[in-house]
């Protein structure tokens, strides 16, 4: 029981998974970033090719 609560009160483990959400919410937008990106990139290289 003592190592249950020693758990509970040890802040270090809860920390870790918090900066682990953030890093895996930050990788989520960076995802959604560059589709968006790329969406559009490809948009002007296609009409660029059609306009030669």
């Amino acid at each position: 029981m003592s190592k249950f609560v020693k758990l509970i009160r040890n802040s270090k483990g809860a920390t870790a998974i918090e900066y682990g959400l953030i890093a895996a919410l930050i990788a989520v937008a960076g995802i959604a970033a560059f589709q968006a990106v790329g969406t559009g990139v490809r948009g002007t290289f296609n009409n660029a090719a059609a306009q030669l």
